[in-house]
């Protein structure tokens, strides 16, 4: 028995201070509560950003909290990993100060590729800052087209509508085409026969948008009354009538298939042709001799 107390003793007075003094499990235990740190504060800044989201019912608002959200956790986790980095250094014994002395030289001779870091930080700050792009926007970078999924201090993530991924440098970001602030529209441009009563077509679609409004379960996400702009151009086969919708933002492609294929119900029962395109061909009498 007394055996056994001073096997432990031993063990808890001797072995384990001695093991909990080794450089080696040190480093070990402090990554840990580094790598818990990052957690922890990912974890505070969700439940902050969460909070305050319920005390407004701003569609916007909530896209751009999801959006500071990101870029927060980004610096947090790229500081407390900068700091990691360091006492890793100090414990290994690595004197830092002739590191970064090395590394402002250093950093001369790459200068080209530390201006396109810095472009991407500097970018990055700009586009959260004046909100030009949020999580859940659909965008337009460059051709590149998608809903943002990500966006932090260094890169902008899209998705696009077949489900591929884009990674595009803040850097890059040159002109922003943002489909989904504050509200979308829905262009039209209907083509009917020249035989049609433009003011007939253009009474229709006022049925069609009012039945739009008062009974389809997607009434909730248009925000006015059709705008028809009236006839927009001629061509070869067909009178194109040109109108749009307004609706919340993003949800503009699914109610513009919802009222194209009720247009569509609606033309056809009322008798309003939707042509396809056509060629008169004209025959000259040696023509038609020689046939």
């Amino acid at each position: 028995m007394f055996s056994f107390i001073d096997n432990h003793r031993h063990f808890i007075f001797t072995v384990l201070p001695d093991f909990l003094h080794n450089k080696w499990t040190l480093m070990v235990i402090n990554l840990i509560i580094f790598a818990i740190l990052i957690k922890l504060s990912n974890f505070f800044i969700d439940k902050f950003l969460d909070k305050v989201s319920q005390y407004k019912d701003d569609f916007e608002f909530k896209k751009q909290l999801v959006t500071l959200k990101s870029i927060a956790k980004s610096i947090v986790d790229t500081i407390i990993v900068a700091f990691a980095i360091i006492y890793i250094l100090n414990v290994l014994g690595v004197d830092i100060r002739p590191i970064l002395t090395a590394a402002g030289v250093l950093g001369v001779a790459v200068g080209f590729g530390a201006k396109r870091f810095f472009e991407d930080i500097i970018t990055g700050a700009s586009l959260l800052l004046e909100g030009q792009i949020r999580v859940g926007d659909y965008i337009d970078i460059s051709g590149h087209e998608g809903v943002v999924e990500k966006i932090d201090i260094k890169l902008i993530v899209l998705r696009d509508l077949q489900g591929r991924v884009h990674y595009i440098r803040n850097g890059m970001v040159d002109t922003v085409v943002n489909y989904t602030r504050e509200f979308s529209y829905y262009v039209f441009e209907l083509g009917v026969s020249y035989d049609a009563d433009i003011n007939y077509v253009i009474e229709t679609l006022k049925e069609v948008d009012e039945d739009f409004r008062n009974n389809s379960p997607l009434r909730n996400n248009v925000l006015a009354p059709m705008e028809i702009l009236g006839v927009d151009k001629f061509d070869d086969s067909a009178v194109i009538v040109k109108t749009r919708v307004k609706t919340k933002p993003i949800k503009q492609w699914e109610v513009g298939r919802a009222y194209n294929k009720a247009i569509k119900e609606k033309f056809d029962a009322k008798g309003i042709e939707i042509p396809f395109p056509q060629r008169t061909i004209h025959i000259t009498k040696e023509e038609s001799e020689s046939l």
